[in-house]
């Protein structure tokens, strides 16, 4: 009995729903990250610290390199997908607190400290 090789026709990547799905959603992550982390550093160099603002931006660096370990197990427990979108969901409310912050008051160092670190951990 002889068995017959099936070839499958893969489709380019370029060409994948789910490939060009993940990197809409990864390109608009991207650029939201972007637009956080220059609206925090300008908000940060507004309060006229070179320290606050230093210490703004180490406070949102800081956990993400110490939690990083911790998110790769998350993953493999939860799976990458519930991690990536639970991730990118918490941090779209967070950018659009600090939206919030930025349009009604003038954020103090602390303020933004806090942002910064929760930011960073998840």
């Amino acid at each position: 009995m002889t068995a017959s090789a099936v070839e499958a026709t893969e489709r380019p990547a370029h060409r994948d729903p789910n490939v060009l799905r993940w990197l809409g959603a990864y390109t608009a992550s991207m650029i939201g990250d972007s637009i956080y982390f220059m609206a925090l550093a300008w908000a940060a160099a507004r309060t006229g610290s070179a320290t606050g603002t230093g210490l703004v931006l180490a406070a949102g660096s800081i956990p993400r390199a110490l939690l990083m370990l911790g998110g790769g197990v998350l993953a493999d427990r939860l799976g990458p997908r519930r991690v990536v979108i639970s991730s990118d969901a918490a941090r779209a409310v967070l950018v659009l607190a600090l939206a919030a912050i930025l349009v009604l008051t003038a954020p103090t160092v602390g303020v933004l400290v806090v942002v910064a670190l929760l930011f960073g951990a998840v």
